[in-house]
């Protein structure tokens, strides 16, 4: 009798033991201890596969100009530009581009969604099309008192298709996560005469 109760007090202390070390862990990756998976780097001319969208980011720009590929900017404003070759990989017209790049913080100032304009025809983007590769432009529209970096670093975030969602029974696409991150030279001037107009 004596021996079972030993064995079982034993059982009971490995258990409680293994059932602490799992809520540690989780705790601490929680609150941000557990070290965070390394993303993959992206540079100009890196094919990047994220989810919905084929990128391929060309160059990097600011401009001060009133109008920028038709996305206006207030007094005030500058715009930080990202040109890139977006594909939609899907079998459906979609405008779900705005969170694709998610820049870190520009000279300590939190950095919105961007604009996405169409380079070829100096306007917002609309729907992009299934297999069709458009040069894009992402306009992040910052105080022109923010200090803008030489060398940008955005996030590339993807999501997952789902064939039925947990929630309402239909297909779509969920759970943003990083994917990469793209670093690239800024160009600190950009003449967009005749472009932006």
């Amino acid at each position: 009798m004596r021996v079972a109760f030993g064995k079982l007090r034993a059982r009971l202390a490995a258990g409680i033991g293994s059932t602490i070390a799992v809520c540690a862990a989780t705790v601490y990756g929680i609150l941000g201890a557990a070290p965070l998976p390394a993303v993959t780097g992206y540079t100009a001319g890196s094919r990047i596969e994220a989810g919905q969208w084929l990128v391929i980011p060309r160059r990097a720009w600011v401009s001060e100009e009133k109008k920028v590929l038709g996305v206006r900017l207030q007094e005030g404003e500058r715009a930080l530009v990202v040109e890139a070759d977006l594909s939609n990989r899907t079998q459906a017209s979609t405008r779900d581009y705005a969170k694709l790049l998610k820049l870190q913080s520009v000279g300590g100032v939190s950095v919105p969604d961007p604009e996405v304009a169409l380079v070829r025809e100096a306007r917002p983007l609309p729907l992009l099309h299934p297999g069709l590769a458009e040069r894009v432009a992402f306009v992040w529209k910052l105080p022109a008192s923010a200090v803008l970096p030489t060398s940008l670093e955005a996030d590339v975030v993807a999501k997952t298709y789902k064939p039925v969602d947990n929630l309402y029974g239909t297909p779509g696409w969920f759970n943003p996560r990083v994917v990469g991150r793209i670093t690239m030279a800024v160009e600190m001037t950009e003449n967009l005469a005749g472009r932006a107009s």
